[in-house]
């Protein structure tokens, strides 16, 4: 199987490896300049490889078990003909991986989580258009839902310890409501409800 996928089709596995969630094209193409044709999605989705769900007008696709199993599989693989030397740098990373992997007993899903700090960062800057005012995390976790209560709080504490980046309390607390108490994440004994990230100047 593996020698019939293309270079696009293996790489759109591995990224969706490395980033450990779905990702639509923008994203693919944001991340690693990649797209996903519809013959080859539609070959990715027939294999088992990848499930791809319609949003609007593009899709966002999730790699399954058995894509994953893939990936760990093509760490052991020789590079592709052809690849050029990105993708034989690529798959001597992945030979890397393999011997870390072998050597500690680890497993691929230890290595590779969600970079959800920057995915927080990201949906700060849609809702700012890019400004820096204060945002209530009430809000930023409604636009994340597929990243648990915990994950969210984790990165959020993350965040607050980079310079120019403030987590804060609500100074008019009669302005919360149920909504902002229960997103709310507590720092230094405080609860916290607001997120300002200063733009670069």
């Amino acid at each position: 199987m593996s020698d019939r996928l293309t270079l696009t089709q293996r790489c759109v596995l591995l990224v969706l490896l490395a980033e450990a969630r779905e990702l639509t094209n923008a994203e693919l193409y944001g991340l690693a300049g990649l797209r996903l044709e519809r013959p080859q999605r539609e070959q990715l989705n027939e294999r088992g490889l990848i499930a791809s769900t319609k949003v609007g007008r593009t899709y966002a696709h999730e790699l399954t078990d058995r894509g994953a199993v893939w990936c760990a599989d093509e760490m052991s693989a020789q590079r592709p003909a052809r690849s050029g030397p990105a993708g034989g740098a690529l798959y001597s990373v992945l030979a890397g991986l393999r011997r870390h992997l072998n050597g500690t007993g680890q497993v691929v899903a230890e290595i590779f989580r969600p970079d959800v700090p920057s995915r927080v960062v990201a949906a700060y800057a849609a809702v700012t258009k890019g400004g820096d005012q204060p945002i209530r995390l009430a809000v930023l976790r409604e636009r994340l839902t597929d990243v648990s209560r915990s994950e969210f709080d984790v990165a959020i504490e993350q965040l607050a310890r980079r310079e120019g980046i403030h987590v804060r309390s609500e100074a008019d607390q009669k302005t919360l409501t149920d909504r902002d108490h229960d997103a709310a994440v507590e720092l230094g004994g405080t609860s916290r409800h607001l997120l300002t990230i200063e733009a670069a100047r």
